[in-house]
């Protein structure tokens, strides 16, 4: 048996998994589903290939002609009608291990539910869906799939506590670009430590490629609003040397700079025809994927 199936066969391992997988199921089951909608799906009447009927197609897409020949449910499938892939990118750099005094999730534990309950939704309507984690560069990296087995894959990986300090989001966003070649959707999860403009010029590199890109910007609270009170010493959560500050000198400006940071990434993003959406950790996860998707239909 190889290391990786040694790992997955380990019983707290095992039982790891079924804890994000139970969470990730109660989220997809607070989620209205059926929202998300392939933006390779289309009406155009170029008819493809045949595929094996499965339950949840619509009745009306089967070839009677062809079950009439073989006493078999067929499906027809035109050139437009081909599944999406999708490509879940999951930030593994240490600062994501950040958990506030009134948080009941770290940033990498929230994001690997929000990325195991998106897995679920895509599969569930047999998109094919992969994985990459990263920090200072890509990890590991799982193509995208669309089979039962394939999810307990993602979320064995979802589930590695692994991390590295830095993370070098414009040369990994370089390369998962020259990596992942069909075009698809892009699901960033990241508290996207970087500088803003390093991190637009990235994803720019997905969006000339053609691929849909969403960004799940997730953050603890207190990096939202800073609520500390007493004499602190900050730690640098990607290596950085500490700082002994008081918190309330340092506050506002604190609160400006964050404020700026933020504009300019949601300004960006919206420049490039990119999804970006703001998830903070003390957030239920259903409520937050079940607005967002909301808003996207709507949209759509």
């Amino acid at each position: 048996m190889d290391a990786p199936a040694r790992q997955l066969a380990d019983p707290q391992t095992l039982a790891r998994i079924s804890r994000l997988e139970l969470r990730a199921r109660a989220v997809v089951e607070g989620v209205i589903s059926g929202m998300h909608k392939s933006p390779h799906r289309g009406s155009s009447v170029e008819f493809a290939q045949h595929r094996d009927y499965v339950p949840g197609d619509e009745i009306r897409h089967i070839d009677w002609k062809v079950y009439a020949r073989t006493d078999r449910y067929h499906i027809k499938q035109f050139e437009e009608e081909t599944n999406l892939k999708a490509m879940l990118l999951l930030d593994a750099s240490s600062s994501m291990d950040y958990k506030g005094k009134n948080s009941p999730l770290s940033k990498r534990e929230y994001a690997a539910i929000v990325g195991a309950a998106i897995a679920s939704l895509l599969l569930k309507q047999r998109d094919a869906t992969g994985l990459a984690t990263f920090d200072s560069k890509v990890n590991q990296f799982i193509p995208p799939a669309s089979t039962s087995a394939h999810m307990r894959l993602l979320l064995e990986t979802l589930e590695r506590k692994e991390s590295q300090p830095k993370t070098d989001l414009a040369a990994t966003f370089n390369d998962l670009a020259e990596r992942i070649k069909r075009r698809g959707m892009i699901i960033l999860l990241s508290d996207l430590f970087a500088d803003p403009d390093e991190i637009l010029r990235g994803l720019q590199r997905f969006r000339y490629r053609k691929h849909e890109v969403v960004i799940f910007h997730i953050l603890d609270k207190d990096e939202i609003t800073f609520p500390f009170d007493d004499s602190t010493i900050f730690e640098g959560m990607e290596g950085e040397a500490p700082l002994a500050a008081d918190p309330n000198a340092l506050r506002a400006e604190y609160l400006r700079v964050f404020q700026e940071y933020s504009d300019k990434l949601k300004r960006g993003c919206r420049e490039l025809s990119m999804d970006y959406q703001l998830l903070s950790t003390d957030q239920p996860i259903d409520l937050a994927l079940s607005q967002y998707l909301a808003r996207r239909l709507h949209r759509g």
